[in-house]
């Protein structure tokens, strides 16, 4: 453990440093972290609970969290949340009102559920086991002003050769389509609410074409490039409940530069110093 000695011997520890500590007491004290599970770090001194060998987060999650216009007064629901990084990373970003995180998966929401305790956020994000589609009967139409979701990219139809039905169900659309996705989302929108998703681009016909079907009008598009000179992969969207119908393409986002290295606002978005 990294700190600093200060006049007589004594080791002054740094907040960020006193707060992971912290929170791997806490591991150890209360068994949150399973044999076959890591403890990573986020931002912020914030940590997420992940299994060694299955699915994991990636940088479309941060992407969505750095891309979600979240205010403090706001509440919030996350669709399909797995290990519950997104509402993890934006309460670390925004510290909206409330979070409510739904994942279908028992594995995965129970990960979510400890990564919260992990955290100490139990007061602010709430972790429910449930399908997304009841969500809106279960929890109240018209609560939400803000959707967030990183939802399975591929139909389907697609195939499934994905031996891992933890994987299989993140990825491709066997619990929910975009469409039942999107009607829930509209439903538990509050009137002019937003939602905030990531996607891949391939699918940006689909994603319009359902959002407007559905009664969310697209407003803002991204696309992110895996480098400077290659096509986009993926895209974040946002879209209002009701909103008046123009749509705004924002500056292209790209990950890698020439150098193989991450771009100065990759670093901004993961917090790291250049």
């Amino acid at each position: 453990m990294s700190g600093r000695c200060s006049g007589a011997g004594i080791i002054v520890i740094r907040k960020k440093t006193y707060k992971v500590f912290f929170r791997l007491v806490r591991c150890a004290v209360e068994q949150l972290v399973l044999s076959d599970e890591t403890v990573d770090d986020l931002q912020n001194g914030y940590s997420i609970i992940q299994k060694k060998h299955s699915f994991r987060y990636g940088v479309d999650a941060v992407l969505l969290a750095d891309f979600a216009d979240i205010k403090r007064r706001h509440s919030v629901i996350d669709l399909g949340t797995g290990t519950g990084v997104i509402p993890i990373l934006i309460y670390a970003r925004r510290k909206p009102s409330e979070i409510t995180a739904v994942e279908i998966q028992k594995e995965m929401a129970d990960m979510a559920e400890r990564s919260i305790r992990l955290n100490g956020l139990e007061k602010s994000i709430q972790v429910l086991c449930m399908d997304l589609k009841d969500a809106p009967m279960l929890l109240g139409k018209a609560r939400y002003d803000c959707v967030v979701t990183n939802p399975p990219y591929m139909k389907k139809e697609c195939g499934i050769n994905n031996p891992s039905e933890t994987k299989a169900i993140a990825r491709f659309e066997i619990m929910c389509s975009l469409k039942e996705l999107l009607i829930a989302a509209r439903e538990l929108l509050k009137p002019g609410g937003k939602l905030f998703m990531v996607h891949r681009t391939d699918r940006l016909a689909d994603i319009i074409y359902e959002m407007r079907d559905k009664g969310i009008e697209p407003k803002r598009i991204r696309f992110v490039h895996p480098s400077i000179g290659r096509r986009p992969n993926l895209l974040l969207i946002e879209g209002a409940r009701g909103g008046n119908k123009e749509l705004r393409f924002m500056d292209p986002l790209y990950i890698h530069n020439e150098k193989g290295e991450y771009t100065e606002e990759i670093h901004r978005i993961y917090g790291r110093r250049i």
